[in-house]
């Protein structure tokens, strides 16, 4: 019978350059619900503030079996590896569904199997760069504000300036879930996490922060610390070309408040044409101070630059804005190269979606095509 795989094209030409087939798509998932005790819990711990540990654990649980149901199918069809690995979480009749999907890959005498994050493109720039992948690794926090670092907070919104318990709880969150998917990859034997992703979704009246990569090991970064990088395949590949390899993911996150003075001149200036200087200055302090956060950690950890940095600027509301600067430390590592001098044209050309989503329904025309209809 044929096989029905989720690779596309350029995704099977990749992993035949490196000796793989493709093989047949995989799923595993699991419905999950919090509980009254659970449910009872989140709500002590959403008082206070930060971590939620009954909601993490929950959603971690509920992710590792759908992900294990998943490499056990693949397993059952003999695969050497499940490429492309994706997962999602979506309401279910008031309960969770945790879902992980992949494409099983097949190779002769390779090593053990894998599950991969991210694309089999990625995983052909990776592969080429050195790196062997070991095991699709996540780390997740749930957390809230809290009444009480929410009452501190607005408190502190009547001034001007940074309201450093909005920040702390912010930079915490996303530091705990780097630690976590570094765990994992330690625990899987692996000395780097590459292409990891980060996804902040709303849950039971909570957040949750998730962080996704691939746990991988390098013969040039030995066996110290987990290095970990969200830079693209392509990105990564052309650095170690370079002589590069990734030190550590760097976070930093400021949240500022216009103020109360602030945001009265504020609003009294735009009725007028021209520039809002409160509003400027907010920004640039708030860009200014995460920036600075994250030059401070990378020399702190010996890195030589701070690679593929992305900005982020939310308004939270209520004259408060979130800027959140992210980027990967680099430097020089003996032994770091490529084992080819061209990147294939298949390995940067990415599929297009010919099936579109729109609000009505499914549609099969782009938001092109129905211009003048």
């Amino acid at each position: 019978m044929a096989k029905v795989t989720g690779l596309s094209g350029n995704e099977i030409y990749c992993m035949a350059l490196k000796g793989y087939r493709s093989g047949e798509l995989v799923v595993g998932n699991s419905v999950n619900s919090m509980g009254f005790l659970g449910s009872l819990g989140a709500g002590l711990n959403n008082i206070l503030g930060g971590e939620i540990p009954q909601v993490t654990q929950a959603i971690q649980d509920g992710r590792m079996h759908a992900f294990a149901r998943m490499a056990k199918e693949a397993q059952t069809h003999g695969a050497t590896g499940v490429a492309g690995v994706s997962g999602d979480l979506r309401g279910l009749s008031g309960n969770t569904e945790f879902l992980f999907v992949g494409s099983c890959v097949f190779k002769e005498n390779s090593g053990p199997f894998f599950t991969t994050a991210g694309n089999a493109q990625e995983l052909w720039c990776h592969m080429d760069a050195g790196y062997t992948p070991i095991q699709h690794v996540f780390g997740n926090i749930a957390y809230s504000m809290g009444i009480g670092g929410g009452f501190i907070g607005a408190l502190k919104q009547l001034g001007r300036g940074e309201i450093s318990e909005y920040s702390d709880v912010f930079n915490k969150t996303r530091h705990k879930a780097l630690e976590r998917i570094t765990s994992a990859a330690r625990a899987d034997g692996a000395n780097a996490v590459l292409g990891i992703r980060t996804t902040i979704l709303p849950w039971m009246g909570t957040h949750e922060m998730v962080m996704t990569g691939t746990a991988m090991s390098h013969p040039a970064l030995g066996s110290g610390e987990v290095v970990t990088s969200d830079l693209t395949g392509e990105e990564l590949w052309s650095m170690a070309s370079l002589g590069y390899a990734p030190v550590k993911l760097l976070m930093s996150t400021s949240i500022y408040s216009l103020g109360l003075v602030g945001g009265i001149f504020s609003a009294l200036k735009a009725f007028a044409k021209g520039e809002i200087s409160e509003l400027t200055s907010l920004v640039h302090d708030a860009r200014e101070h995460a920036l600075d956060r994250l030059k401070a950690e990378a020399d702190s950890i010996g890195a030589a630059e701070v690679v593929g940095v992305k900005t982020y600027i939310i308004e939270i509301g209520q004259g408060l804005i979130e800027f959140m600067a992210i980027g990967t430390a680099v430097k020089k590592v003996s032994g770091m190269g490529t084992q080819t001098q061209m990147m294939p044209a298949q390995a940067i050309v990415h599929d297009k979606d010919t099936w579109m989503d729109s609000d009505m329904g499914m549609s099969l025309m782009r938001p092109a095509d129905n211009q003048g209809a």
